[in-house]
């Protein structure tokens, strides 16, 4: 694991009128790790979550990528920098083939005259979606031209995140990405994640579910009503203490 940051938020401000959604949040991430980032509700993270994918500009501070400094106008902009953002809704779209959804925006077209007149290039977009699936640790048995709308909730997910781990070249954010999943399916969506991090991506992993968090994440930050009070590596929490720092029962001793 490289020891500078790939990502960063630096004193980080975010309001909404008169609500003050972040104030002053720091938070890094380094190629190959999986940084958990939980709080209650209205603990921020949904803001912090749409400045670091271009959605939302910070009132003050900056987004880091690399160390330069970065003023994201849309998300486009954090998307084409190689930073992924998978939202609690996939994204998917239901009736397209599993290699049209890991294409989708980014269609290939035929060589030659056809591709010219529009034809796309679907063998080659279900080989290469197989072949990035199948890196990202997804095996589909029944292909990648079976229609989205036939997968489990699980293989949906899987899917997505798949997606997101073929297209990113730096940073994965996933915001709720086991969320109404059994315990089966969340545990192939978890394997993904870990995939990514085998990968050397970053990933920032949002989500409710505890457990999970302290499953596959290397460092968990913890916000409460829009500001960090913990940044912590996952070994130094338990469930219980977790759950104390989030909800304001307990508050580590601050650091130096």
């Amino acid at each position: 694991m490289a020891d500078a940051p790939i990502y960063e938020a630096r004193e980080v401000t975010k309001s909404y009128g008169s609500v003050r959604a972040l104030t002053d949040v720091n938070l890094s991430l380094r190629a190959g790790e999986i940084v958990g980032l939980v709080g209650d509700n209205g603990a921020g993270k949904s803001t912090l979550v749409k400045v670091l994918s271009g959605a939302h500009r910070p009132d003050t501070g900056s987004v880091y990528l690399d160390g330069v400094a970065q003023e994201w106008k849309s998300p486009h902009d954090a998307l084409q920098a190689g930073i992924e953002t998978l939202y609690q809704d996939s994204g998917l779209c239901p009736d397209l083939t599993i290699s049209g959804n890991v294409f989708l925006g980014r269609e290939r077209r035929r060589p030659g005259l056809l591709g010219k007149l529009g034809f796309l290039d679907n063998k080659a977009m279900a080989r290469v979606a197989h072949e990035e699936l199948e890196r990202a640790g997804i095996g589909l048995t029944t292909g990648v031209r079976r229609n989205v709308n036939q997968l489990s909730g699980g293989q949906r997910q899987a899917v997505a995140i798949g997606r997101a781990v073929a297209w990113a070249r730096k940073v994965i954010i996933l915001d709720e990405p086991t969320n109404h999943l059994g315990a089966r399916q969340s545990g192939e969506v978890l394997k993904v994640i870990e995939g990514a991090r085998e990968r050397g991506l970053g990933v920032i992993f949002i989500s409710h579910t505890l457990p999970h968090v302290l499953q596959v994440t290397d460092r968990i930050v913890v916000l409460r009503l829009g500001r960090v009070v913990a940044d912590e590596p996952t070994s130094s929490f338990t469930p219980d203490s977790l759950l104390k720092v989030i909800t304001g029962l307990h508050t580590p001793e601050p650091k130096g």
